[in-house]
């Protein structure tokens, strides 16, 4: 065999070696390939079997779930009774500007009735009331405030006040306890509504208190 043979000879081993390599590499990639679908299909079965055991576990409310939608029912009661309360009070308040302040208040609690409704519907609840003793109380003690002082005087004006401010720190507690429970469910449109609710509360009882410092409480005095 001449030299010019073995060179001929030589390539085609060469040629014949490379594309044993390629199909080499392309069968190892095909295997991969493979073995990349099987570990993703994998992975959707583990996250299907999760989401299935979140929906389930959903399902089967926690204690905490239900203690936060029977604090909610306790609340909308609570809200209700409170609304019939101003409704009845506003009349009574001597100064115009306690008076305009219980108005406004009525009104922005009509709202937050309506606002626990969405809580409700959140939920996936029917809006429902539970008696609620504690604001049945502090209701009882507001009107027996009132009508111990005298009818038309700045006196009963403080008693308002003092009642109103009564009802505004329990409303504030519960909201705040409420909201903070929603955060920690992960109700996040929920928490915002609360919030929103919590805020009112806070800035009436402020409003009330400067009723009461600015005017109400010295003309009192002078009675």
């Amino acid at each position: 065999m001449n030299q010019k043979d073995n060179n001929t000879e030589k390539t085609a081993q060469d040629s014949s070696a490379e594309v044993h390599e390629i199909e080499k590499a392309e069968s190892a990639a095909k295997q991969k390939d493979s073995s990349d679908d099987d570990g993703k299909k994998e992975d959707n079965k583990v996250k299907s079997g999760k989401k299935e055991q979140k929906m389930e576990s959903n399902d089967q409310n926690t204690e905490l779930e239900k203690f936060f939608t029977d604090a909610i029912q306790d609340i909308y009661y609570a809200e209700a009774a409170i609304e019939q309360s101003l409704a009845k009070i506003k009349s009574k308040a001597t100064s115009e500007e306690l008076q305009e302040a219980i108005e406004d208040h009525e009104l922005v609690t009509k709202k937050q009735i309506l606002r626990l409704e969405k809580v409700f519907k959140h939920l996936g609840e029917e809006p429902k009331k539970k008696k609620c003793d504690a604001i049945d109380g502090i209701l009882k003690e507001v009107d027996e405030m009132v009508k111990s002082t005298k009818d038309g005087s700045m006196t009963r004006d403080v008693a308002i006040i003092i009642g109103a401010q009564k009802v505004e720190h329990y409303e504030i507690a519960t909201y705040g306890g409420l909201l903070q429970i929603a955060i920690t469910l992960g109700y996040d449109k929920i928490a915002d509504l609360l919030e929103t609710t919590l805020d009112e509360e806070e800035e009436t009882d402020h409003l009330l208190t400067e009723i009461a410092e600015e005017h109400v409480n010295f003309e009192a005095k002078e009675e």
